[in-house]
């Protein structure tokens, strides 16, 4: 399982690596830089208000089968047509509930519209979530790797004709983008429902009572830890938009620094698609967690620190890298979102061992707790502080979910105190520090400076023996 974890933990970093830093860079700031902060941020707090009840089109079926056909292959031809009759109907009660709510707040005619498309982009990627369950779940990895990054590809071509092909003389409208997501999505869906189609022996979609509450009531505790991690995810970036005079600014403003973080945060999400099928195999098969664990730790939180002191000493050349206007203002919200990753990265290993292991009750409580955390600390700091209010109500919560998580997931799997790594990470994050403190004062140019962070990582991960190539070289060698 670990070599298996290694192999396809490298394909996913790598089609990831090449394709979604250039979207976030080339082509989402590209349009925020085009349109405008408060122009963006409208769209990216109407984005996230999307987002907040999107479970109502899933219910946790998804994650509830990626578990379920891990443990089960066979179930697949018997659930895909029932599954997907549920899904067309829960996309229903969504777009009503959705659209209502959006309404009831106070938005107006253009926000309506724009909600309406976003509200179908969202019901295409739980589509497509729901199909790529099913390839991770009966372990195509590499299938689901493609799918993966298949959609921001698309999106890529189209947004570069429409930014910089000259095909019209208007200036550029975020609904275009909008527009591109929709058409991107559709495509990604088509490709991916097709793969599975191959693996099912027939597809007759007719939705049944008793086998729709059967797998709620299995995906519905889910669909409950779904919901609130969404609502502690996303619901700053609605109340700065709705809580302040210039809150499409202030969503806009945040929204540059929020941009870095959702993609570090895709890149650790990617570690819960392979850990969570196999987390869900070996724990049915009896087989001990602890080694896939600690070598998931290894990479993910050792990286996940680089980020944030990467972001921390170097925000704002980041950001005024890519931006032209508000940098002062996104550094500071920037480098404590950052932060936050390394949290979340915890969230991905110790969070997805719970789920695979059905502890959804002590996560659903954990997130409940998070949640209310978050948006209590948002009404308090967000007047005052605006967006770095958001930002350090994001870190407090994060850092109060990953302790609970880790600390919960030690004691139900009795893991050993590894003394051996507390004393290799606290090394590495002296050391780490120290290297960056001292780059700073010399007058190498900021982008040689990052190159040698790079290294002093490298090294000192090695050095550490956080990383070490001989085991990665071992792990590669075992049967699966």
């Amino acid at each position: 399982m670990q070599r298996k974890f290694v192999v396809n933990l490298a394909l996913l970093l790598f089609l990831n690596l090449l394709i979604k830093p250039f979207y976030i860079i080339g082509i989402d700031a590209e349009v925020q830089n085009q349109v405008g902060a408060e122009a963006y941020g409208m769209y990216f707090s109407i984005f996230s208000f999307s987002f907040l009840f999107n479970i109502l089109l899933d219910l946790g079926i998804t994650n509830f089968n990626t578990k379920n056909i891990a443990q089960n292959e066979h179930l697949l031809n018997k659930h895909l047509a029932g599954i997907l009759s549920l899904k067309f109907v829960l996309i229903g009660f969504y777009f009503l509930f959705s659209f209502f709510l959006g309404f009831i707040i106070g938005y107006d005619k253009i926000q309506l519209q724009m909600l309406l498309i976003l509200l179908v982009n969202q019901s295409i990627v739980s589509l497509i979530l729901y199909f790529r369950s099913n390839l991770s779940g009966l372990h195509l990895f590499k299938r689901d790797s493609f799918i993966s990054v298949l959609d921001r590809i698309l999106l890529i071509f189209f947004m570069s004709v429409l930014l910089w092909g000259h095909v019209t003389n208007k200036p550029f409208q975020i609904e275009w983008f909008i527009l591109a997501q929709t058409g991107s999505y559709a495509i990604t869906a088509l490709v991916a429902f097709l793969m599975i189609r191959k693996r099912s022996n027939s597809l007759k979609l007719k939705l049944k009572g008793s086998f729709s509450l059967m797998i709620l009531k299995k995906s519905i505790p889910f669909a409950l830890l779904v919901l609130m991690m969404t609502f502690y995810y996303r619901i700053d970036i609605v109340m700065l938009e709705r809580m302040l005079p210039n809150g499409k600014e202030q969503a806009g403003i945040y929204a540059m620094g929020y941009r870095f973080f959702e993609a570090a945060n895709n890149l650790s999400y990617l570690f819960a698609v392979l850990l969570l099928p196999l987390f869900s195999r070996m724990i049915k098969k009896k087989e001990s967690v602890e080694n896939l664990v600690a070598l998931a730790f290894r990479i993910l939180i050792s990286g996940a620190i680089f980020i944030a002191l990467v972001s921390w000493f170097y925000g704002y050349e980041i950001l005024n890298l890519r931006y032209t206007l508000h940098v002062e203002e996104a550094t500071m919200p920037f480098q404590v979102l950052m932060f936050c990753f390394i949290a979340i990265a915890s969230n991905y290993i110790f969070g997805t061992l719970l789920t695979a292991n059905g502890n959804l009750k002590t996560l659903n409580i954990i997130a409940f707790s998070g949640m209310m955390i978050n948006i209590i600390l948002n009404f308090i700091l967000i007047p005052k502080y605006m967006v770095l209010g958001s930002a350090v109500a994001s870190l407090i919560t994060q850092i109060f979910t990953s302790l609970v998580q880790f600390i919960y997931a030690t004691i139900n799997f009795k893991f050993h105190f590894n003394k051996k790594l507390i004393i290799q990470f606290s090394a590495f994050l002296i050391f780490m520090v120290s290297a960056m403190l001292f780059l700073e004062t010399t007058s190498f140019s900021v982008w040689t400076q990052l190159g040698f962070s790079f290294i002093s990582f490298l090294v000192l991960v090695i050095l550490f023996g956080i990383l070490s190539p001989k085991s990665f070289k071992t792990l590669l060698k075992q049967s699966n």
